[in-house]
């Protein structure tokens, strides 16, 4: 059974300003044994343990069979989207940590505090997310156990004076970095992102302003999000990449043109955000779509004629995990880790249960007969519409399949 409680939101969509406040958002990153961000240094921060297991052959070669092991734990606060590394040991799953009296000081901070108790230790956030507060959230909400957590936050896609723009320049990265820093309360971020490609910027000056701060010290490797497969080599040819950040799901599978193969064969994680196809994967989306002000108001799959469709998909999906045994979301979280060794989702709910259903997937069998039936249902043209508006599409530099529908 998928029981979701409704007053809550799971998967609003990613990089909405408007999502960052009042909106208190959790998820969970799950992996197997490949470190998404190799080149931090932190051996301590990716211990693994069994949890999914993908038993028989897969319906492709390239799906992952054998044990899915956790590698992260996202926890996301207010539109602080936040990865991590759950404890080794199993029990860390099934059992919650004795909880800190000591941070549980406010309402606002519950599903960060939460997730930090339960042993996530990889915190992602932007400059994006409400235009710096979620960044100064961060900040005054966890940095008092800075030493057990890594931090991750991003550039070029920020806003200023109340509207979103992008900026790839050497000298806006470099003014946004610094204003991170002191939004987040710290003086090295170990993880951080191009959160977009400026098209007017060559990708090699960008990423070679984080290079230098590579070796000023204030940060310790970089990532991409929503790149191509030749802007990511053109960038790791300039400094190596760590970690690459795209939309993923059964029902959004560009990254599976090139991008995946490509990180696959740099060495690079594969961070997937949106893995519950925005909450239409969990159950979240009824038939009348979503509210006005909600991040997927925009997104032309929310609407008709798009949206009776998607959800008889989705009603399709939902018998597939009944019959797995499974909620949803979890089953949603199966298929995408089962896809490459070296990915990890971030999925997000505005719910602590949520968070714990979503945790529980690591402790479930999903067999490839199962994955296959979801691989069967979502192929590239199942879903009805693009799944961004035209100016937002404009953004992206992930490829496109031949066919695919952008205005």
């Amino acid at each position: 059974m998928d029981n979701r409680d409704p007053g809550s939101v799971r998967e609003t969509g990613e990089d909405v300003p408007r999502n960052c406040f009042g909106v208190l958002t959790a998820g969970i990153v799950i992996s197997n044994d490949h470190p998404i961000c190799k080149p931090l240094g932190f051996p301590g921060h990716f211990r693994t343990f069994t949890g999914i297991t993908v038993t028989a052959a897969t319906k492709h070669a390239h799906q992952f069979t054998g044990n899915v092991r956790t590698q992260c734990c996202q926890s996301i606060g207010e539109g602080i989207r936040g990865v991590g590394v759950i404890d080794h040991h199993p029990d860390t799953i099934s059992t919650h940590k004795p909880l800190q009296p000591a941070r549980w000081r406010c309402e606002p901070t519950h599903s960060l505090l939460h997730a930090l108790d339960r042993g996530v230790d990889f915190f992602d956030t932007a400059a994006l997310y409400g235009f710096g507060a979620n960044e100064e959230l961060l900040g005054r909400t966890l940095m008092d156990w800075r030493d057990e957590f890594v931090l991750a936050s991003k550039c070029v896609l920020g806003g200023k004076n109340g509207q979103r723009g992008l900026d790839g320049s050497p000298q806006a990265i470099t003014a946004t970095l610094e204003d991170s820093l002191r939004r987040l309360r710290v003086d090295h971020i170990d993880l951080y992102y191009l959160h977009r490609l400026d098209p007017n910027v060559p990708i090699e000056e960008s990423v070679g302003a984080l290079a230098r701060a590579v070796e000023a010290g204030k940060i310790g490797a970089i990532g991409l999000s929503e790149m191509s497969a030749a802007t990511l080599r053109r960038a790791h040819a300039v400094h190596p990449i760590a970690a690459m950040q795209t939309e993923y799901s059964p029902w959004t599978r560009n990254a599976e043109v090139a991008v995946l193969d490509a990180c696959v064969a740099l060495d690079v994680g594969f961070v997937a955000f949106s893995p519950l196809a925005r909450g239409v994967l969990a159950g979240s989306v009824g038939p009348d779509g979503v509210a006005q002000g909600d991040g997927r108001h925009a997104m032309p799959r929310f609407h008709p004629p798009h949206l009776d469709h998607n959800l008889e998909l989705a009603a399709r999906f939902r018998t597939i995990a009944q019959a797995a045994g499974c909620t949803m979301a979890q089953l949603s979280l199966a298929w995408v880790l089962s896809r490459r060794p070296n990915i990890v989702a971030i999925p997000g709910t505005t719910s602590i249960a949520h968070l714990d259903e979503d945790l529980a997937t690591l402790t479930i069998d999903v067999s490839a007969d199962t994955l296959a039936a979801v691989d069967a249902l979502f192929t590239f043209e199942a879903v009805s519409g693009p799944r961004y508006p035209k100016a937002a599409q404009a953004q992206i530099d992930t490829e496109t399949w031949d066919g695919e529908p952008l205005e």
